[in-house]
């Protein structure tokens, strides 16, 4: 693995998961003490969570923060899979900057959470040249994989249907869009969408790739060190 483009604060821990619990919070012990956990991802992270693996929990920045400790992995058969869902949105910055998708040259400027009429999307790219037409970019964490597939989402999920439909609308009125799934988990051999989860995403975005929707499914690169971009997975 090459050096990751984020990396991981110091103070970073292993942990036994214990339960999930409320919806932003799971249980676990550490250091035989049992501790409450944030964790933002509000999927059901269907198959990742069992009683007694061993997970990844770095230290909260902010000291006056309620609960201390944020859930970034967790281990399965052996190997790690990130379930932080902020992690998209900020790798597609840090790809940019370092220059590794292919689909992001001749940009020249990023704008995080951008807004557009009624539409807030994860990141806008923008070419000082004027060459390149506007690029918005929905962001989406990937960690369900079955049957060698990386599929998403991994609960019926209204939020990812409005995004589909915006980005559509971008599409027919000429800007670029697209839609950035970070799968981080090593063992998917290709992307798709979850039909068996979500029936009326999948339907909306095989819909979206007719109207010119872009798909980069890309697998995360994840050490207990931290994270960078792999390679494009097939879809």
């Amino acid at each position: 693995m090459s050096e990751p483009l984020m990396i991981y604060p110091e103070g970073c821990r292993k942990a036994t998961f214990l339960k999930r619990y409320k919806r932003f919070t799971v249980e676990a012990l550490l250091d035989g003490e049992v501790v409450s956990i944030h964790t933002n991802n509000t999927g059901s992270m269907l198959g990742l969570l069992r009683e007694g693996q061993e997970i990844f929990i770095s230290p909260a920045l902010n000291p006056a923060r309620k609960l201390k400790w944020t859930l970034e992995m967790v281990n399965i058969f052996g190997a790690w899979v990130g379930v932080n869902t902020s992690v998209p949105n900020k790798m597609i910055q840090r790809a940019f900057e370092a220059e590794v998708l292919p689909e992001l040259k001749g940009y020249t400027s990023i704008k995080r959470e951008a807004v557009v009429g009624k539409s807030r999307l994860d990141a806008k790219f923008t070419d000082e040249s004027s060459i390149l037409p506007d690029l918005w970019v929905e962001c989406k964490n990937v960690t369900l994989v079955e049957d060698d597939v990386a599929c998403f989402p991994d609960a019926p999920t209204e939020r990812g249907q409005k995004h589909l439909e915006e980005l559509m609308d971008l599409a027919s009125k000429g800007y670029r869009v697209a839609m950035f799934f970070f799968v981080q988990r090593n063992d998917g051999k290709c992307f798709g969408p979850a039909d068996f989860i979500d029936q009326k995403y999948a339907t909306l975005f095989k819909q979206a790739l007719a109207e010119g929707v872009e798909c980069w499914p890309y697998q995360a690169e994840l050490s207990e060190k931290g994270i960078s971009v792999g390679e494009k997975m097939k879809f």
